[in-house]
């Protein structure tokens, strides 16, 4: 885990923005680090109604703190109000963030869309993990879920995913879509050593679409961890069709770590 660092969490009044809220809580009381709520906000010229636009924008932000307040007793709350477009400013914050967390999606996003504009492009870009969680999602108890490919990235998906299964005291779900068992096997017994508490299953799907293969093998996951392409212009392509697909479909949240 990166010590020290916030947990930053992109705040609206959206049902998925309240829901990444608590989760974000959870997750800045158990690292014992500050949990930042950013409220991006854009006034294209000065208006008189200014004043009670940032009125109810600090409204906004109050009721976030203390929902994470009853959500993780004892966490250390920030509040923050920028000027700017959302995803310009999270990306900027979270060069100084150990993870950031959104909702799927937020109150300006296309109703038809599958996952908001600035969900997407900050999970494809930003420097640290990025977890988008959806809203109204019922408490899950099943296992992290880890979906590893023979590319670097996979590593640093199978660290994260350890590290939350560990703090969070929950099993933990390899899933490989392919047929490449033995090197699987391989590749997650450096883990089990080095969690040897940890509950740990593996799982080769003869699926051609990872993402359905990473749903279908843990209906029941409470976090679902996969790693990205790179960074590159457009970022459909740096989180792949994986990454766009959970993001788009899934019930339960998911990390993209670079």
């Amino acid at each position: 885990m990166t010590a020290n660092r916030p947990v930053l969490a992109g705040v609206d009044a959206s049902a998925p923005s309240l829901a990444a809220v608590r989760w974000a809580a959870r997750e800045a009381g158990r690292r014992d680090t500050i949990l930042r709520l950013l409220h991006a906000c854009v006034f294209e010229e000065t208006h008189d109604h200014d004043e009670l636009l940032l009125e109810h924008v600090d409204r906004r932000l109050r009721r976030a703190a203390g929902i994470a307040r009853d959500q993780a007793p004892g966490v250390r709350v920030e509040t923050a109000v920028r000027l700017g477009l959302a995803a310009d400013l999270l990306l900027e914050e979270a060069v100084d963030a150990a993870l950031v967390v959104l909702g799927s999606h937020g109150l300006g996003g296309w109703r038809g869309a599958l996952i908001g504009s600035v969900a997407l492009r900050v999970a494809a870009e930003a420097p640290c993990p990025v977890v988008v969680v959806p809203g109204h999602q019922p408490t899950r108890t099943g296992p992290v879920v880890a979906g590893i490919d023979r590319s670097e990235s996979s590593e640093h998906a199978l660290r994260f995913a350890f590290e939350e299964a560990a703090a969070t005291r929950a099993p933990v779900l390899v899933v490989h879509a392919g047929d490449d068992d033995a090197g699987l096997v391989a590749r997650v017994a450096a883990w089990r050593r080095e969690y040897p508490d940890l509950e740990v299953r593996t799982e080769v799907v003869p699926e051609r679409v990872p993402a359905r293969a990473l749903e279908h093998a843990a209906p029941d996951a409470r976090l679902i961890v996969v790693g990205t392409r790179g960074r590159g212009p457009v970022a459909g392509g740096i989180l792949g069709s994986t990454g766009n697909a959970l993001l788009s479909r899934a019930v339960c949240p998911v990390a993209v770590v670079h």
